[in-house]
């Protein structure tokens, strides 16, 4: 910095600065020339000139390009210098506009500073040189080719010197904390379809809209524009069962009914705090459509099919607003919608997912389909950690517990994550809290042998028992070699497995109870150590996408003569208990199994032992 004092006339010397000044800029004696002009004293300036640099490195490189493959996301640690001895104004931007599906931003995150977008990032002069400060951005992209996106820097020594290029963009804030609404409508904002002035739906097939709540990955659908409201959906099928026997409306369904059981043997009652967190009212258009007419329904006021109920299920308009076969929800299974097709020869049908390709055909009510519940989590609820990909889904305050060292099993929440049994079966989920106290849990998926799934005959009765082939082998060769010993003395020794009959068309209660009344419990039942989960139970249909699946055995009969499967692409039907195929154990563990560390989730399952 120079300081020039003069005592003569402030209005010559000035003149004669800025023409000196003038003609070394024409004379290219700066390459990036600067300056200020400030009175210090009465008859005084000081002039400040000299080139003003930056150094930028991304994740240690020097670059400004940034990287991402296709559908994939990855945050970038990008680090600004300032090697100027003067304070320097800088902010990052990028040219051109983002192509569909491409979003761009910064995060903050501890031990980062978070760049601002109106006044610049103040670099300070440290003694004789300047600072350097580290940024994250974050490059969304949801397209099928590999995406670069260049960041610029616009420099100055003020606020009004941060000049961008014509086509210049600043580089927005991402919200990573917020209500569901405003994190969604600003992270994946260029994923959204705004079509409908009444929802807004998620599009595009790898959105970054993943949700874990109650044990469960979701996937957000849609935002309720009059309320604000967000309706998810469970991202895979977490049962299996017939949606009625002689209808197909959804009101007075064994569907509502199941979907909305406040007991333990339904989906709603084993939800946390669902008073809290899910809007009770919701209302769901069960309106019935022809065949492969994907159209909005009309609504109540147009004559619409309107049911209210805390729990549904999506409907063929929504899943095509979301890009349908193309889209998120199209996960390689078969799933039931909310909409009924036309009837045949006087046998209703619904429209359901087709798991190859994500078409909707519609099928007989009486058949069995994957059921993925739907909700709408109230406007209020915040999402406070996460980043919405499936590894990292976003959390939402009151569901994000930690430090649970000593915590209960038996107080935790269907779906959650546990690790339990020895190589590679040693994956488990808790399925329900069914015995007082105690916590039934089922392998996450069938087991394996050598990475192969492992197959095996019922045996020579469709009634399962400790005795026959395969009860022989769950509560002998699968407690020593699948599970050992640390484990074995954690399982409840005696458990009631309820054998009912489910047929086509019949009421999943009866795997359970003699009637739909639910008046008494079934009188076909075995005690034993280890079982298999029945259908209509959680998690009976909790499983991956059809190549990483295979169809096994539930304790439910089909008929006298056929117990009921689950296909892999995860329906039902029935099979011979002479067949072969994959197996789900079951059981329930010890009222004083405690969590030693662990949150739950698939990427931190829970570790668990017996207190003293």
């Amino acid at each position: 910095m120079k300081k020039i004092l003069l005592e003569t006339s402030f209005s010559k010397i000035y003149m004669i600065i800025m023409v000196i000044i003038t003609l070394l800029i024409l004379g290219g004696y700066f390459s990036y020339a600067m300056f200020t002009v400030t009175k210090e004293k009465e008859n005084a300036i000081s002039i400040v000139t000299g080139n003003l640099t930056y150094k930028l490195l991304v994740d240690d490189k020097e670059t400004n390009t940034l990287t991402v493959s296709a559908n994939s996301r990855k945050d970038f640690i990008v680090t600004l210098t300032n090697p100027n001895n003067r304070v320097g104004r800088f902010n990052f931007y990028y040219e051109g506009s983002l192509p569909d599906g491409v979003d761009i931003g910064y995060i903050e995150k501890d031990g980062y500073n978070t760049p601002p977008t109106d006044t610049g990032i103040n670099l300070e002069k440290v003694d004789s040189s300047g600072s350097s400060n580290k940024y994250i951005v974050r490059l969304a992209n949801t397209t099928n080719k590999e995406i670069s996106i260049d960041l610029g820097v616009s420099v100055g020594l003020d606020y009004n010197d941060l000049e961008l290029p014509e086509n210049g963009h600043l580089l927005r804030k991402i919200i990573s904390t917020g209500t569901v609404k405003e994190v969604i409508e600003d992270d994946i904002m260029s994923r959204l379809n705004y079509d409908d002035p009444e929802q807004t739906f998620v599009r595009g097939a790898n959105p970054y809209n993943y949700i874990w709540y109650s044990g469960k990955l979701w996937r957000v659908v849609s935002i309720d524009q009059s309320d604000n409201s967000t309706k998810l959906v469970t991202q895979w099928g977490i049962s299996v069962i017939p949606y009625d026997d002689n209808s197909s409306a959804f009101a007075g369904s064994y569907m509502e009914s199941w979907l909305n059981d406040t007991t333990v043997d339904g989906f709603l009652g084993n939800l946390r705090e669902p008073e809290k967190f899910v809007k009770m009212d919701s209302k769901w258009n069960a309106t019935q459509m022809f065949d492969s007419d994907t159209s909005k329904p009309p609504s109540e006021e147009e004559g619409g099919t309107i049911v209210e109920d805390a729990v549904g299920l999506l409907n063929v308009y929504e899943y095509s607003m979301s890009s349908g076969g193309n889209g998120f929800l199209h996960n390689r299974q078969n799933w039931w919608t909310l909409t009924p097709a036309e009837d045949f020869n006087g046998w209703p049908r619904l429209s359901y997912v087709y798991w190859t390709d994500g078409v909707m055909p519609s099928t007989y009510s009486q058949n069995a389909e994957a059921v993925r519940p739907s909700i709408n989590l109230k406007p209020e609820i915040k999402i406070v950690d996460g980043d919405g990909s499936e590894d990292n889904p976003y959390r939402l305050e009151g569901d994000n517990d930690s430090n649970l060292e000593g915590t209960l099993l038996s107080t935790r929440y269907s779906g959650e994550y546990i690790t339990f049994g020895t190589g590679e079966n040693n994956l488990y989920r808790i399925v329900s809290h069914e015995m007082e106290g105690l916590t039934k849990i089922s392998s996450a998926e069938p087991l394996k042998e050598n990475g192969t799934f492992k197959k095996i005959s019922f045996g020579d009765s469709v009634n399962y028992s400790s005795t026959n082939t395969i009860g022989s082998f769950l509560n002998g060769e699968y407690l020593t070699n699948y599970v050992g010993d640390k484990y074995n003395n954690m399982i409840e020794d005696n458990t009631t497995w309820y054998l009912g009959t489910v047929g086509d068309g019949a009421s999943y209660k009866l795997a359970k109870y003699k009637d739909v009344n639910m008046s008494s419990l079934t009188t076909n039942t075995t005690i034993a150590k280890v079982g298999l989960l029945r259908l209509g139970e959680l998690m009976s249909s909790q499983s991956d996408r059809y190549e990483n699946n295979i169809s096994y055995w539930t304790l439910t009969l089909f008929n006298s003569s056929s117990s009921r499967i689950i296909f892999d692409r995860t329906d039902s039907g029935s099979a011979s208990s002479t067949g072969s195929y994959g197996i789900k154990p079951s059981l329930n563990l010890k009222s004083n199994v405690i969590i030693t560390s662990g949150d739950g989730t698939l990427q931190n399952p829970f570790q668990i032992e017996l207190s003293n």
